[in-house]
């Protein structure tokens, strides 16, 4: 909510104040200031921005930032290093053995392009420490041979990006890293909601399906398998349709039980919907609507009654989705 989060962010200006004075912390109530919230474009609340060496022009927008040590994390990579420079195994080891999730950086060689977007990465992702080296001991220990990032989880490798120059794109790198806050499949619920709209991954696709099935275990696994290929460009969500407060994202879909189990995809920017055309849950049919989607050639999904069999009868015709289209164009 509103409150936690200024809480969170007058702590983190009570934790600053004595180690960084120069970083100036302050909160406008934009319903008395107009000019203000129309100057700098705020839609949304609360919303956070970082204003650089006095200009009003272009500030930082802080997102998806909650607790008070990842704002502090968020500022001090804004106005310092982002990376921690690593020299040793040991070092390494620390790292990724201190916190849940840690990301670490190998090049061949520092100050290459690469580097540069890793760095710049870093800086939108102050949930997770990141380190960076190029000692031939520390890359030879990982089994690193070219420009890689590893991002570990409880000390353990679990991914694995090749980075290239010119291939890697900041939001990109951003998008992937993040999505490793959530599960490979997360389940919607008032929880992980938040959570879930936090990862910067417009592309959403939901399962539809009750977890007390008899198919269930066997639909979720072809689920997680498809999860895993798409990692960073679409976000795996699970609706339990036994669970009676998700009626609410039922109504928005369209879904009703005897629908179930569905695959949709939402695109947050657009809030176009697209459903899966075949019925079964394999991880093909998956893998295919994915690609589908993210080639651009899925067909929209748009909900709509039956037409009413007297449609035609009366001066006013009645419209539905179905035949909007034909009728009025």
């Amino acid at each position: 909510s509103s409150q936690n989060l200024s809480e969170e962010f007058a702590e983190a200006a009570r934790q600053l104040k004595e180690e960084a004075p120069r970083i100036q912390f302050g909160k406008i109530d934009v319903t008395h200031q107009p000019d203000l919230r129309r100057e700098f474009n705020i839609k949304a609340f609360p919303t956070v921005k970082f204003f650089v060496n006095g200009s009003r022009e272009d500030p930082i927008d802080c997102k998806g930032v909650r607790k008070a040590s990842t704002f502090i994390t968020w500022v001090k990579r804004r106005t310092g290093p982002s990376v921690v420079l690593i020299n040793s195994t040991d070092q390494a080891e620390a790292i990724t053995k201190d916190d849940d999730l840690a990301v670490i950086g190998f090049f061949r060689e520092l100050q290459s392009g690469s580097e540069e977007v890793f760095c710049e990465t870093a800086r939108d992702v102050p949930e997770m420490p990141f380190g960076m080296t190029a000692s031939e001991e520390v890359c030879a220990n990982y089994g690193i041979q070219r420009n890689s990032l590893l991002v570990f989880k409880k000390g353990k490798p679990v991914h694995e990006e090749v980075l290239e120059d010119g291939r890697q794109n900041k939001l990109g790198l951003t998008r992937l890293i993040k999505t490793f806050t959530l599960d490979l499949v997360t389940e919607y619920n008032i929880e992980t909601s938040v959570k879930i709209f936090d990862v910067p991954v417009e592309n959403h696709i939901l399962l539809f399906t009750p977890t007390s099935s008899e198919t269930f275990s066997e639909i979720y696994e072809n689920y997680k398998a498809a999860a895993a290929e798409f990692r960073g460009k679409i976000l795996f969500v699970l609706v339990d349709t036994d669970e009676a407060r998700n009626g609410r994202i039922f109504e928005y879909f369209r879904v009703r039980d005897i629908d179930v189990p569905a695959v949709r995809i939402l695109n947050l920017t657009s809030d176009a919907k697209y459903k899966m055309p075949a019925d079964e849950v394999t991880v093909e049919n998956l893998q295919g609507f994915c690609q589908s989607y993210l080639d651009g050639k899925a067909k929209q999904h748009l909900s709509s009654e039956e037409i009413p069999e007297d449609w035609d009868k009366m001066p006013v015709k009645v419209l539905v989705g179905k035949n909007f289209n034909s009728i009025i164009f």
